[in-house]
């Protein structure tokens, strides 16, 4: 299930102009993830708690 949500997800940013990049260059951070299992929602919140900690990039304006 969360591939299929990811994937409509991913065809609404494209829609918008938006592209996949890795963590490092992203300006959107999206984290799909099923919170009906708990050990999932632990993961996710690892997980803010490392994307938290990268460093901050200056936004860019848009075109």
């Amino acid at each position: 299930m969360n591939v299929y949500d990811g994937d409509r997800m991913a065809d609404q940013f494209a829609a918008q102009g938006m592209t996949a990049s890795g963590k490092e260059d992203a300006d959107l951070i999206v984290l799909n993830t099923c919170h009906i299992r708990e050990k999932a929602a632990e993961k996710v919140y690892s997980e803010i708690g490392r994307v938290g900690k990268t460093e901050k990039k200056p936004m860019r304006s848009s075109p």
